[in-house]
């Protein structure tokens, strides 16, 4: 079989802060900027990874959510436990540096982990946790 992952979904429920840290914090593009019946839709991906996307996408427009489980995801988003993004560089330490610099939420700062990957982590605006790992 011939399969990729061609789009991953994030929530995001404030589409300006979601668009000025994916593009102008993180350096992703912006493929895709979709707005409908109040609900806002924005596609990003890293540069020179046109196969590659994310998808931030408002969660009240989850076909069948009920409101209660609306507020779950609020809530879980609000405490960052809903969404993970796990990403990858050659250079974390200066990655790190820009996030940082960017004003983005710290969790973890450039640490060895015990199964053997050296990476930090941050939190977008919507709460989702970003884990960012160095190639090696």
């Amino acid at each position: 079989m011939d399969i990729t992952i061609h789009s991953s979904f994030l929530p995001q429920n404030d589409p300006d802060a979601a668009l000025a840290f994916y593009r102008d914090t993180l350096g992703f593009e912006v493929r895709n900027n979709v707005g409908y019946q109040g609900m806002h839709w924005i596609t990003v991906g890293p540069p020179g990874q046109p196969e590659t996307n994310v998808v931030l996408f408002p969660p009240e427009a989850t076909p069948g959510i009920t409101d209660e489980e609306r507020r779950t995801v609020t809530e879980m988003m609000a405490k960052g436990t809903y969404g993970t993004l796990l990403l990858a560089t050659r250079d974390l330490d200066g990655t790190f540096e820009r996030l940082q610099a960017g004003d983005a939420e710290v969790v973890q700062e450039p640490t060895e982990q015990p199964y053997g990957v050296r990476d930090c982590a941050f939190r977008d605006p919507a709460g989702n946790l970003l884990r960012i790992q160095e190639l090696r």
